[in-house]
């Protein structure tokens, strides 16, 4: 069990276990006063939940293929005190979006399979959660540009050279960047991930970076600030 501030979260049962790339889309993730949000491939249900502490007049979605995830995830949200807010379904998201057409969201944020072409990881559970391909983005894109609302994002945290795949990909369905944040470990190190926010209007607001580490073992205050709401460390 991964306890939370307000939360606590059990992975026992999922393939991704609790992550730095889950958490600073949890905690960076912004939007306006959301009242719709949907999570795509929600896993443990992390993500979600963060979303409901942070968003306190949020009504969240949360949609995840894997049944053992779905189960755990559906379990630590009746759990928590954002029960009544949050939902669990063990679905693909193009059939939950296929059989909620009409539903449209303020906010929807995705730590999604992401090594494009790369090789499998051991273990199908593992594998599903980690990798896929081109096609996959085409449709996650084309899907969510259909549930956004007019002011609406959409928020991923990718490896860099998907993330400019992914960008190249948006544009085809009229997906605008809209923000962009750079994460590295260290601060003479490359970006490692992206965190990006497409809209469907063009309104580009930033890019920002995002250090994790000072040094070793040691959190930078930026990691700290965004994280001090969530993590008992801090």
């Amino acid at each position: 069990m991964f306890q939370f501030k307000q939360f606590a979260v059990d992975q026992s049962e999922c393939a991704m276990k609790i992550n730095t790339d889950g958490v600073l889309l949890g905690a960076l993730a912004l939007a306006n006063d959301p009242k719709s949000i949907s999570d795509i491939g929600t896993g443990t249900g992390v993500i979600a939940l963060m979303l409901a502490q942070r968003f306190p007049n949020g009504k969240i979605d949360a949609v995840e293929i894997d049944k053992a995830a779905a189960a755990t995830a559906s379990s630590n949200f009746k759990e928590s005190k954002f029960a009544g807010r949050v939902t669990g379904y063990h679905l693909g998201f193009e059939d939950y979006f296929q059989q909620n057409p009409e539903q449209k969201y303020d906010l929807i944020v995705s730590n999604p399979p992401f090594y494009i072409d790369s090789l499998k990881s051991p273990g199908e559970q593992r594998t599903i959660a980690k990798h896929t391909d081109e096609q996959f983005f085409d449709i996650l894109l084309s899907t969510t540009a259909r549930q956004l609302t007019g002011t609406g994002l959409l928020w991923l945290i990718l490896p860099v050279s998907t993330s400019l795949v992914v960008q190249e990909i948006a544009k085809g369905y009229e997906l605008y960047l809209h923000t962009q944040i750079n994460i590295r470990s260290y601060p003479q190190s490359y970006p490692h991930r992206h965190i990006i926010a497409f809209s469907l209007t063009e309104s580009f607001t930033s890019i920002g970076d995002f250090t994790i580490y000072d040094e070793p073992k040691k959190y930078t205050a930026q990691y700290e600030a965004a994280l001090k709401e969530f993590f008992t460390i801090f």
